[in-house]
Formats: C-alpha cells, sequence, structure tokens
C-alpha cells in the first residue's frame, strides 16, 4: 500500500535505540511522522534500507546528504536483513557500504531561459473538453482526451516542445545541488545521455515526482517536490505563480480545481504531507484566508487521530463536487490500530467539515458484524489512498478502498472486514451510504483497491448500462453497474488455499469475475522459471529452494516461504485505467512481479516482531514475525532494474473490451536494457497510468526503463517512444494550447517503488514539430 512511506521506521522509545553514528540522526528525521513508541518493523539489508529513505524524502524529509547517509548506515547495521536476502545479484560482485552515490545533472538537450510571466496570457474562449480539467481528465476518470491533432500516422514526428524544472533556483534542501539547468524549448527527444548515468537517490538535489497536471482556462497548475505549488503558460512552460508551502510538501500526485461562484473566486485546492488541505486563488496563487485558517484546512482533526500515533495526509489530489472538495487520505501500514482512514467532504468556501463515510463501521452501524468482536475498534488501514470519481449527473461519489492493517495477518480481525479492499458508492451531497463491493475478503495480500473508479457506459445489445470499473493489485477486474453496484458479467465466489498460520482465519472463498479474465498473472509453476540467461535462471532456482507455489490468493506460508502473484505493489496499482468511448476499450499497464513472504512464531521476549525484506510487514507486537528470506520475487543484474523470477513478460499494457468482456490485446511495456541483445523486449514494472485520445493513441510512461511511449488503440502496435532523463512514474496529460498545438506533457524524474535513480525534476511537453506555433 502506499497509505504511508513512513512505515517501517517508527522507533519503540528512543532510549531503546541502540547507540552508535547515526542515532541522533534517525531520531531527528525519522520521529516527526512516527510516534516513537512504534516499533521498527522491518528486516532489510542496505538496498532496501535505501528504498525507504528514499521514500521519506518524497514526502519531505530534508536532510542533508551526511545525515541520509547516516540514517542509511546506522538502520543497514543495527536493522539490517536476517536470513538470506531476497533479492540475488546475478553478474555483479557485492560492494562496500561506503553511502549513497550522487552526481551532477548530464545535460543532453539544447536549453534556453524561460522568463517568469508576471500575468497570464489574455483570456480567450476555451473548449473544456480540449483541456485537462482534472486528474482523470473528467470528474468520472476516463482519462479521454477529444483531440486529434496527433494520431498514430504523425505521432513518431513529437519532439519536445518546452521543458519546466520544477526544482527552485538554488534549491538546497538535500545536499549540494548540481547546478540548475534553465528551461528548455525546441530541444531534440530521445537522446541517450553522453556517459552512463551514476545511480542517484536521496541528497543528490532531485525529488521524485508522480504529478498529473492540470490545464483549465488557458493555465497550467502543478505540485512539486520542492515544497512548491506552481501556474505555468502551457504553450511555453513559463511560470505564472508560485506558491511556497510553509512545511511538507504537497500531494505528489496532483491537485484539483474549483470552479469558483459569486461568493469565491476559482480555487485549486491540495493536501500536504504534513496533513494539511491547501486552497489558493487560482489566478493569483494567494490563499484563500475564509477557508478553514488564512487558507488551511487541519487534515488531522480529533475525529481521525483518536488519541492515538500517526497521520493522515494526502499524496493524491483531492476531487471536487459542486461546492465540496471530498478527501481521503493515507494512514499507516503497522501497528494495526492507529488513525482512521475515512473519507471526507469540506466546504470550498469556508473549509468547514460537511460529511464524514466511516471507511471501518464503528460498533452498532450496518456491517461492523464483518470485524469479530470489537476488531473494528480504532483499525487503521481502510482508506483511499488514491482517487475517488464522481458521477455528477447522479450526485454519487466512489470510493476505492485499501486492505486493513496490517497486510499479511489479520488472526486479529476475523471476518471480511468492510469495506477493506472494496468500491463504495455514497451521496456525493450528504456521504450516505448506497452500495459496496468488495473485490478481496479479509485482505492478507496487500491487495488494495487502488484505481480511480472509472465510469463509462458499456453497451450490450442495443442496451446502455452506466457502469463502473473496480480493481485492485490482484489485477482482477471487476465491471459494475455504476447506480446498483451488481456485476455486468457476473462475478463468482471460489474456494481458494487456506492458511496454514495458526491463529489466522482466512475466507474460504474470493470473488471472481466470469468476464473479462485477470489482467496480470495468478498464479506460479516451478516450470515457469525465467530462463531469459543462464544466470537469470540459477539465481532463481536457488531463490525458489524450498519456496512454496501456487495461486491465486495464496496466503503467507508459516515457517517457510511463498511466492504470491500478483505481489502486493500488483498487477494494478495507482496509474489505474483509461478508456476509450469510440472503441469501448479499456487500456490499464499492468506489473508481473511476486512477492515472497512467509510468518513464523515471534518470541516477544526478543523485541519487538520484524518483517522480512521489502514489502513484507507484521505487527510489531503481534504473535508472528516473517520468515527470512522474504520479499520481491526477483533477482538483481548489473543495473538498477530488478529481474523477476518468472518468464516474461514482466509487464505488460492490456486492452480490454468491455462490451463484450474480453480482452481485445495485451503487449509487452517496456525494455530490460542490460539484457543481451535481441532479449531485451520484456515488459517492465512500473507506475504511473495511462491516456487515451480520438486521435486513436494511448500514451504512456510508468515504466522503470525511463521512456515514453505512444501505442495504437486499435490494436497495440507501439508507434512512438522517447528516452527520457528520468523514469516517467506518472500519468501523462494532453491538451490543445492557445496557439492551436496539441500537447503531450508528462513529469519525467525518476524514482519510485521500483528504486529507480532520481535524475531529474523536469516537466515535459511534446507536440508535432510541424504544429502551429505562436
Amino acid at each position: 500500500m502506499l497509505r504511508t512511506f513512513f512505515l517501517v521506521l517508527a522507533v519503540a522509545h528512543a532510549a531503546e535505540l541502540p547507540e552508535g553514528p547515526g542515532r541522533s540522526e534517525a531520531l531527528k528525521h525519522c520521529g516527526r511522522c512516527h510516534s516513537m513508541d512504534q516499533s521498527v518493523s522491518l528486516r532489510q539489508g542496505r538496498q532496501g534500507w535505501t528504498e525507504t529513505i528514499t521514500k521519506m524524502v518524497n514526502l519531505g524529509v530534508q536532510g542533508s546528504e551526511e545525515e541520509l547517509n547516516a540514517i542509511l548506515l546506522y538502520l543497514a547495521k543495527h536493522f539490517g536483513a536476517s536470513g538470506a536476502e531476497t533479492a540475488a545479484t546475478v553478474g555483479a560482485a557485492s560492494k562496500p557500504d561506503t553511502g549513497i552515490a550522487t552526481t551532477a545533472r548530464i545535460s543532453t538537450t539544447a536549453a534556453r531561459t524561460a522568463t517568469p510571466a508576471t500575468n497570464p496570457p489574455p483570456a480567450k474562449a476555451i473548449d473544456a473538453s480540449k483541456e485537462w480539467r482534472t486528474y482523470g481528465h473528467d470528474p468520472g476518470a476516463m482519462r479521454f482526451s477529444p483531440l486529434k491533432q496527433i494520431t498514430p500516422e504523425n505521432v513518431g514526428k513529437l519532439k519536445v516542445a518546452w521543458v519546466y524544472h520544477m526544482r527552485p533556483e538554488g534549491y538546497t534542501g538535500a545536499g549540494a545541488p548540481p547546478p540548475r539547468r534553465p528551461n528548455s524549448a525546441n530541444a531534440p527527444a530521445g537522446d541517450e545521455p553522453e556517459q552512463p548515468r551514476a545511480r542517484v537517490q536521496f541528497g543528490a538535489g532531485y525529488r521524485p515526482s508522480e504529478v498529473t497536471p492540470l490545464v483549465i482556462g488557458g493555465i497550467m497548475y502543478i505540485t512539486t517536490p520542492y515544497s512548491r505549488v506552481a501556474a505555468l503558460d502551457p504553450a511555453n512552460g513559463r511560470e505564472v505563480w508560485s506558491f511556497q508551502l510553509p512545511s511538507g510538501v504537497p500531494s505528489t500526485r496532483g491537485l484539483e480545481f474549483w470552479p469558483g461562484d459569486r461568493r469565491t473566486p476559482a480555487q485549486v485546492v491540495f493536501g500536504s504531507s504534513d496533513g494539511k488541505l491547501y486552497s489558493l486563488d487560482a489566478k493569483t496563487g494567494k490563499p484563500n484566508m475564509a477557508f478553514g485558517d488564512n487558507g488551511v484546512v487541519n487534515l488531522n482533526t480529533d475525529a481521525i487521530m483518536r488519541g492515538l500515533p500517526g497521520r493522515n495526509a494526502l499524496t493524491s489530489p483531492p476531487i471536487v463536487y459542486k461546492h465540496l472538495v471530498i478527501t481521503g487520505g493515507t494512514t499507516q501500514e503497522n501497528p494495526p490500530l492507529g488513525p482512521a482512514g475515512d473519507v471526507r467532504a469540506w466546504d470550498m468556501h469556508t473549509g468547514k467539515l460537511v460529511w464524514t463515510f466511516n471507511s471501518i463501521p464503528r460498533g452498532g452501524e450496518k456491517f461492523s458484524e464483518t470485524w469479530a468482536g470489537e476488531s473494528w475498534k480504532n483499525r487503521s488501514g481502510v482508506n483511499v489512498w488514491t482517487f475517488c470519481t464522481i458521477d455528477e449527473k447522479r450526485g454519487i461519489v466512489y470510493m476505492p478502498f485499501g486492505a486493513p492493517s496490517v497486510d499479511q495477518y489479520g488472526g486479529d480481525r476475523a471476518g471480511d472486514n468492510l469495506f477493506g479492499s472494496s468500491i463504495v458508492a455514497a451521496d456525493a451531497n450528504t456521504g450516505k451510504y448506497l452500495w459496496h463491493f468488495q473485490a478481496v475478503h479479509h485482505d492478507i495480500w496487500d491487495a488494495d483497491m487502488t484505481a480511480a473508479p472509472a465510469l463509462f457506459d458499456v453497451k450490450q445489445g442495443g442496451k446502455i448500462i452506466p457502469a463502473v470499473a473496480a480493481i485492485t493489485k490482484t489485477g482482477l477486474l471487476f465491471l459494475l453497474d455504476r447506480v446498483t453496484g451488481k456485476p455486468i458479467y457476473g462475478v463468482e465466489e471460489r474456494p481458494v488455499p487456506q492458511s496454514e498460520v495458526p491463529l489466522e482465519r482466512t475466507s474460504k472463498t474470493q470473488p471472481f469475475p466470469r468476464k473479462p479474465p485477470p489482467l496480470s498473472r495468478t498464479t506460479f509453476r516451478m516450470e515457469e522459471v525465467a530462463t531469459v540467461t543462464p544466470e537469470i535462471e540459477r539465481a532463481c532456482r536457488k531463490l525458489l529452494q524450498g519456496v512454496q507455489v501456487g495461486g491465486p490468493f495464496l496466503p503467507p506460508a508459516y515457517n517457510r516461504l511463498r511466492v504470491q502473484f500478483p505481489g502486493n505493489h500488483g498487477g494494478v496499482n495507482w496509474g489505474g485505467i483509461s478508456f476509450s468511448p469510440q472503441l469501448g476499450y479499456l487500456f490499464a499497464n499492468v506489473n508481473e512481479l511476486g512477492q515472497v513472504s512467509g510468518l513464523q512464531d515471534h518470541d516477544k521476549s526478543k523485541g519487538p516482531a520484524q518483517g522480512a525484506g521489502q514489502g513484507n510487514r507484521v505487527d510489531p507486537g503481534g504473535p508472528y514475525e516473517g520468515f527470512p528470506g522474504g520479499g520481491r520475487f526477483s533477482v538483481r543484474g548489473m543495473g538498477v532494474q530488478q529481474l523477476p523470477c518468472q518468464q516474461p513478460p514482466w509487464g505488460q499494457l492490456v486492452a480490454v473490451n468491455v462490451n463484450t468482456g474480453d480482452i481485445a490485446w495485451r503487449v509487452p511495456l517496456g525494455i530490460t536494457y542490460s539484457l543481451p541483445e535481441g532479449k531485451h523486449k520484456t515488459g517492465r514494472p512500473g507506475n504511473g497510468g495511462t491516456i487515451a485520445t480520438a486521435g486513436g493513441l494511448v500514451f504512456v510512461g510508468a515504466t522503470d526503463d525511463a521512456r515514453f511511449r505512444a501505442f495504437d488503440a486499435r490494436n497495440g502496435n507501439e508507434l512512438w517512444d522517447v528516452k527520457l532523463a528520468g523514469a516517467a512514474e506518472a500519468t501523462p496529460i494532453t491538451y490543445e494550447a492557445r496557439d492551436g498545438r496539441q500537447f503531450v506533457v508528462i513529469a519525467a524524474t525518476g524514482g519510485g517503488f521500483f528504486n529507480n535513480p532520481v535524475t531529474d525534476d523536469s516537466l515535459i511537453a511534446f507536440a508535432l514539430e510541424d504544429a502551429p506555433k505562436p
């Protein structure tokens, strides 16, 4: 889950931390978002701690390079991996721990300085459908643009039109940054770096971004990982205004727009990593002083915090309905008790709370019986850390909820655990419950309902069914009637393997859609081990020794390991789906990466229970701890890319015909550049999503190979790709600017959950080189 990245660095008590270099830095930086009465719940090697601290930086930790390196070496020494490391290294000698490598930026494009505009461009009549006015393009999140200027025939002529660098001049928030490159235009696209790029993590002057910009009324709005929100001219990338947050960083995936009314002018609204909700004048960037406390609402209310340690923040943008802004929020992965994951609506005029939807029914409320005893009480998790969607015509909000805490053990919460891993429809005006659909019962797989529930029409025999797409990390896609919640193609409750962990009580069945088939792998057999190279095969067979295989819904093993597909990163993650109403096709980029995990008895006399390997989590005070050797089902190669241990594809782009429930096409998405010539096209894991256009294209970044691609929406043929300075783990947008050009824009910084190097700060706009110019 992405409810919080600070899930592994909480400490039992300051006095219990071992003495040594780096202890004071860990207390200083890691205690800001963690209570000090939690415990370190993960044992992992230096690689895993590097990834964890990188995520901390993404959420706003601003220590110097020296401080962050001190934390890394301290944690690797005192809380290092126990037992075998999951991610073996293929073909590379181990190197001593000498801190984090950093590098200055390598410039590969011609640049020109972009002079900030003092005023927005002149207003003119604008076709709103040709802009990008909310995260999903429309409140129902189809992520479909009616623009047709860029087509399968000319997409190969796309060139960089302008670049906006998100890192501000003189930024020193994470060590001494390299010199800033000016914003550039008309630069060649697709150039490879002049020399191999060193791996960059924290402390190198760059921070990862997953932002999807908005374009409204001829202005582009973005959040940046440098504690800034900015407005740009979408025709040339010049800055119109910027706002500096006093603390924290704005929502990493973007922001929302409210058109205003006679009482209050148009606003942009967004959350922050430290639990604030901001409202800024869209024209000037100044806070709306009538909203909350001088433009800021505190999301960490007493009702949410419940007197327990933890936090509630926003990593994704909220959504607006009428005069209400509706927010989800992050919660913790462990321990199991903590802040609530409730969905709330706030008045855009005043910032006052209007309604709250309880993500976990309290005692006496309907469905509280799905939590045995009082296991619902103060339970954390079950939150919307991604995106709500709105049916404006019917006044319905659709809320995709995550799994309960903790992820891999539910013996202390017997029952189906509503509304965990469910989509819930509610009245957007009042928050009143309408219906729900639970995609995973008693979730112990971290199989969150991640994607924005996309709204579209399904056409069958002349009948039009208003539909909503519900999808979890399992890669199972449920097409539901969005008015009633009933499955359009039917759902079967099928028997699934039961847990062998003594105190666990898994659900005897899980729901499976009759159509469509799974979008990603859900099982694994020993004969499916990767044979891409002899080195990979040997390393993977070694990793598989003593490991249980099977699936789907294979529970964590007891006193051994098992591999589950998809792993707890998905499947489909927050990138979600896009939809073409022209074709009736739904598009999703999926990961093909398994997760290795197991549990063993925990001796409480030896301290808090520990997880084992990246992505595995346990209750620090619970009866079980991680079995050594867990983590991602992959090995390490010569580069930074993981090498999954099943036969490729390791990532795919999939199209589903929603009018028939069939897979229209599926193709590998991404390349493994460290493999021998002729074996590159394996597909790659990644984060970020697709967009579709009336021009017949699907655009997607996402993959960890740092490329941006366009596909033919009809058949999946790859038509264009460009090498970027950093992986584009974000969802792109497209729009028509005032000069008549269609632009496609994506953030490409690197970073993310697949340990990509963080190498850039660019928001890049592409356009046809022969398109009209200002």
